[in-house]
């Protein structure tokens, strides 16, 4: 592919070269929440900030890890992964936000993917849509020992990643209303816990690469819930989400060293 940076070992969206990011990366969507999550780092440092992509590097249990933010959706999300990939890293964490499909699932709750349903255009540009969005096993089951360690109401399961936010959220305006509905009553039925943009494309990505990625999300309401009248607060606060990707980690930096 042509060198699009016009210097050799730079990567043209994320703007980093080889050795300026961990083999361990947490993926947050907002730019933002990257300082946030790099104050759990030891000794973080600042490594790139271009368009939607923030990088900050540090330490954990004595390993380089790094944040990086994807923005919203699959394409920016994937471009993150890939160009993260080509500089050395290949464990992925995605830390963000959802919202509930499954009535048990509530504002405030952590949802961790299992996989995900590809409601969206970049992974199909990978795979043809019969092979399955899944997450990493270790990966989900280090968020899993996470989630019980800090003793947070959490959900596993199937999540649905969609392309259009008010697609999700206003679909009977949409053209295309018959499709959106009747689609988002199956994802009901089958017991989807949570709708967010990012997963599938990134699960797609990561089995196409031989890399490992993982999902947790905070729930940030449930629209279900709203409709049937049900207890739903708008919940912001993603700070218990990233505590369980700092826990899991770990978890995953010792066991990949006791192998």
């Amino acid at each position: 592919m042509q060198n699009y940076s016009g210097e050799a070992g730079l990567q043209y969206h994320l703007q980093i070269r080889p050795g300026d990011v961990g083999r361990y990366v947490i993926l947050p969507g907002d730019p933002k929440r990257c300082e946030k999550i790099a104050r759990y780092f030891d000794s973080a440092q600042l490594v790139a900030d271009s368009r939607e992509y923030v990088t900050y590097t540090g330490y954990l249990e004595g390993e380089k890890v790094s944040v990086c933010s994807t923005g919203i959706g699959g394409p920016s999300a994937s471009i993150a992964l890939e160009e993260l990939v080509l500089c050395g890293s290949d464990t992925f964490i995605r830390v963000g936000t959802s919202g509930g499909i499954d009535l048990d699932v509530k504002s405030g709750d952590i949802v961790v993917a299992t996989g995900a349903v590809r409601m969206e255009g970049t992974s199909r540009e990978y795979a043809p849509i019969e092979y399955p969005a899944v997450a990493d096993l270790e990966v989900t089951n280090a968020l899993v020992k996470a989630c019980r360690k800090l003793d947070v109401p959490f959900h596993v399961g199937v999540v649905q990643c969609k392309d259009a936010f008010y697609g999700q959220h206003e679909p009977e305006r949409m053209p295309v209303s018959y499709e959106l509905l009747n689609k988002w009553e199956a994802w009901k039925r089958l017991g989807c816990k949570a709708s967010e943009m990012e997963s599938a494309a990134l699960f797609i990505v990561a089995s196409h690469l031989k890399v490992r990625c993982g999902s947790n999300f905070l729930v940030v309401g449930n629209q279900e819930r709203n409709a049937l009248g049900l207890d739903n607060p708008i919940v912001h606060d993603t700070e218990v989400a990233i505590k369980i990707a700092i826990e899991a980690l770990r978890n995953l930096i010792k066991e990949d060293r006791e192998k």
